[in-house]
C-alpha cells in the first residue's frame, strides 16, 4: 500500500533552489544509468546483429519474449554489473531495466526469466557462435573509419578462488 505524507519537510535551498523530499515515490532502482546505454545500444542495435546469428527453435505462438529482448536484457545486466543471471528474476520487474528494454517502468509484461536466459545461453551452437563472432568482428571494424589492419585480443583467464578455499 502507497501513501503519501502529508506535508514535506522544508529545507533551506541550496545555490538559490529548493531541495525537496518525498517519501512517495514509485519504485526505485540503482541502475539509472541503464537509459544511457539504451541509447547506445538502440543505434547500434547489437542485441538484433547477435539474435540475427541464432535460430529460435521455440513455437512462434508461444514466443513471450524474442531473442533479441533476452539478449539486450542481458547485455545491459552484465553492463549494471550482474555477470550472471541468477538476479535476473528480481530485475525483470526494476523500473530502470524495464525502461533500458521500452517497456513503461511500472506497466506492461516482465521481462524474461534467469530461466529463460540461461535456455537462450545454452542455445548457440559451435556455428552459431562462430557466425556470432564474426558479427562482433564486423560491428568493431565498422566502428572506425578505416578498419584496423590487425586485432589483437588479450583474453585474460584470470583465476577466481572460490569462497571456502574449495
Amino acid at each position: 500500500m502507497t501513501q503519501s505524507t502529508c506535508s514535506a519537510p522544508r529545507l533551506s535551498p541550496l545555490n538559490g533552489k529548493p531541495i525537496l523530499l518525498g517519501f512517495d515515490g514509485a519504485d526505485m532502482s540503482s541502475d539509472a544509468g541503464l537509459t544511457l546505454l539504451r541509447e547506445i545500444e538502440r543505434k547500434a542495435d547489437l542485441a538484433q546483429r547477435l539474435a540475427d546469428c541464432l535460430r529460435d527453435p521455440r513455437d512462434p505462438a508461444k514466443v513471450q519474449h524474442s531473442l533479441c529482448d533476452i539478449i539486450r536484457f542481458r547485455i545491459m545486466m552484465i553492463a549494471a554489473g550482474y555477470e550472471d543471471c541468477n538476479d535476473a528474476t528480481a530485475l525483470r520487474y526494476d523500473p530502470s531495466f524495464r525502461i533500458a528494454l521500452e517497456r513503461g517502468p511500472e506497466t506492461g509484461p516482465a521481462l524474461c526469466s534467469q530461466p529463460t536466459i540461461s535456455r537462450m545461453e545454452n542455445l548457440p551452437d559451435a556455428r552459431a557462435l562462430i557466425r556470432m563472432g564474426r558479427e562482433m568482428i564486423r560491428f568493431y571494424c565498422h566502428s572506425f573509419a578505416r578498419p584496423p589492419s590487425r586485432i589483437v585480443l588479450d583474453i585474460d583467464d584470470t583465476f577466481d578462488a572460490v569462497h571456502g578455499h574449495q
